[in-house]
């Protein structure tokens, strides 16, 4: 399946991508606390920017499509902005419908000494209208007690739940990429394979349009790839861009390992 990523910013990428084409956005944008691989502006640019590629994604985005907007903090002077709460009201006023809240949640991130060390973030998970593609049988994980039975009732000695596995809930426990990680590259802030592997599983079909606006060292595009999905991506340091590159090079369709969560 085609996965290309061009070295360009997402507002350049955007025109070139025709209105409902895309079937799944799913990004990581920065988080406007001075990384590296962005430039710090006020929280109100931030925003107004951030309002720009929401405006667009939902312009790209099939009718049965879907958005996935994974973020943390901001913080200023020791107080943090949780930036989900500051950009609901933004998906919402673009006519986003919020379907998942989701907590991810892991066990090394930010040590801190003058309040609780920080071990997750967030998912939203929205659509563009009520007429969605959703496959959650694609997405269960195993039951903790699988072959549990009724012992009463008109149901009794039959299973009580479901032989193909459990909802993985809106908390998802999944290793952050980080040190010895194996998926790890240069990329400071990477997202894990297992993380898009089962947004993209739940929300598209092979063949589906997958979209990451800031595509940093290619996770979304290269999952994607392995899916069988096709991908686009835009990501402005010339460095990430290689390693996305050479990630979908090194892909052949296969089914990743289960993402862990309860």
């Amino acid at each position: 399946m085609e996965s290309s990523i061009h070295e360009i910013s997402c507002l350049e990428l955007f025109p070139k991508i025709p209105e409902g084409t895309v079937t799944t956005v799913i990004t990581s944008p920065p988080y406007n606390i001075g990384k590296s691989y962005e430039s710090r502006t006020s929280l109100t640019e931030y925003l107004a920017w951030q309002q720009e590629v929401i405006a667009e994604c939902y312009r790209v985005l099939k009718r049965d499509g879907s958005v996935f907007w994974q973020v943390g903090n901001y913080v200023s002077k020791g107080e943090i902005w949780p930036l989900d709460m500051l950009l609901y009201p933004i998906f919402k006023e673009h006519g986003f419908k919020l379907r998942n809240r989701i907590v991810w949640h892991f066990q090394h991130g930010l040590h801190s000494s003058r309040r609780f060390s920080g071990r997750y973030e967030v998912l939203l998970w929205f659509t563009k209208s009520d007429d969605y593609y959703f496959d959650l049988d694609a997405v269960r994980v195993p039951q903790m007690w699988p072959g549990k039975r009724a012992y009463k009732g008109p149901r009794k000695g039959q299973l009580t739940c479901n032989v193909l596995g459990k909802n993985p809930s809106d908390v998802w426990e999944i290793t952050n990429v980080k040190y010895n990680h194996p998926e790890k590259t240069a990329h400071p802030c990477q997202f894990p394979e297992a993380l898009v592997k089962r947004a993209l599983l739940a929300t598209t079909r092979p063949g589906d349009l997958v979209l990451d606006p800031f595509a940093g060292s290619g996770t979304t595009l290269a999952v994607a790839k392995k899916l069988g999905r096709r991908s686009i991506g835009a990501e402005i340091n010339p460095e990430y861009v290689e390693i996305a590159r050479r990630r979908i090079e090194e892909v052949s369709p296969a089914v990743l390992h289960a993402p862990t969560a309860t």
